[in-house]
């Protein structure tokens, strides 16, 4: 038998508030698998230890065995989610969309089990391009201009004398109705994603249907201590991050973040937590050794307890005692000569060209101990040469022969 003050106890760790907590408690104690809605749309697939809060609640629940609806938003992307924009976003091809939903679903299984028992794939296009006109304009017709425009961003943006779209107005009336058309139970969100997930309990209540629960998550400040973590601003920790980026990443957060990323981001004890924040307080060898058991416990929950001692070792080498690590990845250059930028590029594939930009802005890139300030600068290496972006990057650039 469930217990369900442990289980809903065990979420509050990470939750900021629950919509119909007693439908919940109720919901969980009936011994039913519950239907939990996961939807995203099939924008760029990136998912940050931010995203994954909510992934790691369910997949908490998953191991009681409810089962989480993944919901790809394949029509509703081509309409664009407004929401935290000031303007309209692009439209997406179809294969656009189609990569970055198996992209999504490839990153999702990092920490969500995929076993069909405990995970369902659905895309809206199931519903909504089956839906002809009179039934869309009737599902129109459940909801007023009044209830949309009680959004705060199309009340900002209104008052700024920017457009608004009716595409963008309609998109909370589609992801209300998702809900209504898989049956969701329990959907886990960011609080930036409430409005839409309301909409989905006014549509439930409307057709006949119980309305689903919203957890909305904790969200934290990213690395640098100010906005969420977002890959534009480049103050995350990406799930995609290799065991060593995680690692250093972890290691650059200001002492006041320690405490709030070990409770969000780790299942440390909570006296731990308490005491791991506290450490951190006092600055110094204490903080720094409080950030290295939060490295640590990060590292070891994505990649287990072996990685996370490598981690730790290599940090400790290269950083405390100055070395260079041992490990350095080769990377080969097919011409020289080439520009910053190019070699750059060659090192790190998947960051855009002004990521890399920002970062020789930043003073962040070194070749071989010298620091390089010019992206377009034209080098010519004609023997293997250490190139170093950031305080945990380090690639060995080995030019043509």
């Amino acid at each position: 038998m469930t217990d369900v003050s442990a289980v809903i106890g065990r979420l509050r760790r990470t939750t900021d508030s629950i919509v119909g907590e007693a439908d919940l408690r109720e919901r969980l104690a009936s011994g039913r698998p519950l239907r939990i809605k996961y939807g995203v749309d099939c924008t760029a697939p990136f998912l940050h230890l931010g995203h994954a809060v909510n992934l790691w609640m369910m997949r908490q629940l998953q191991d009681l065995g409810h089962q989480v609806v993944f919901l790809l938003g394949d029509l509703t992307t081509r309409i664009g989610d407004p929401t935290g924009r000031s303007e309209t976003r692009p439209v997406l091809t179809p294969a656009e969309i189609e990569a970055n939903a198996a992209a999504f679903t490839e990153q999702v299984g990092l920490v969500l089990r995929t076993s069909p028992d405990v995970f369902e794939v659905r895309r809206n296009s199931e519903w909504f391009g089956a839906m002809d006109t009179a039934a869309l304009l009737e599902l129109f017709s459940q909801v007023t201009h009044a209830q949309l425009m009680a959004r705060d961003m199309f009340r900002t943006r209104v008052a700024e004398g920017r457009e608004i779209a009716l595409h963008e107005l309609v998109y909370p009336v589609l992801q209300g109705y998702d809900s209504f058309a898989i049956g969701s139970d329990l959907t886990i969100v960011g609080t930036d994603q409430l409005f839409n997930e309301q909409m989905g309990r006014h549509f439930q209540q409307r057709l006949g249907a119980p309305p689903q629960v919203v957890i909305t998550s904790t969200i934290t400040p990213g690395l640098d201590g100010g906005p969420k973590q977002s890959k534009s601003l480049n103050n995350f920790i990406g799930l995609t991050d290799t065991p060593r980026d995680k690692f250093g990443k972890v290691m650059s957060l200001p002492d006041a973040l320690v405490e709030t990323y070990a409770r969000v981001y780790t299942e440390l004890p909570l006296d731990t937590v308490a005491a791991l924040g506290d450490a951190a307080e006092l600055g110094g060898p204490p903080a720094r050794d409080a950030k290295l058991r939060l490295a640590s416990a990060i590292v070891t929950r994505y990649h287990g307890a072996g990685a996370a001692r490598t981690e730790q070792d290599a940090f400790t080498s290269t950083f405390s005692q100055r070395e260079e690590p041992a490990d350095i990845p080769s990377v080969p250059i097919d011409a020289t000569p080439a520009t910053l930028l190019h070699l750059l590029k060659a090192a790190r594939p998947t960051a855009s060209n002004s990521e890399l930009r920002r970062l020789v802005n930043q003073g962040a890139v070194l070749l071989d101990g010298t620091k390089r300030t010019n992206p377009d600068e034209l080098l010519t290496l004609t023997a293997p040469t250490t190139l170093r972006t950031g305080p945990r990057t380090w690639h060995r650039l080995t030019p043509p022969t």
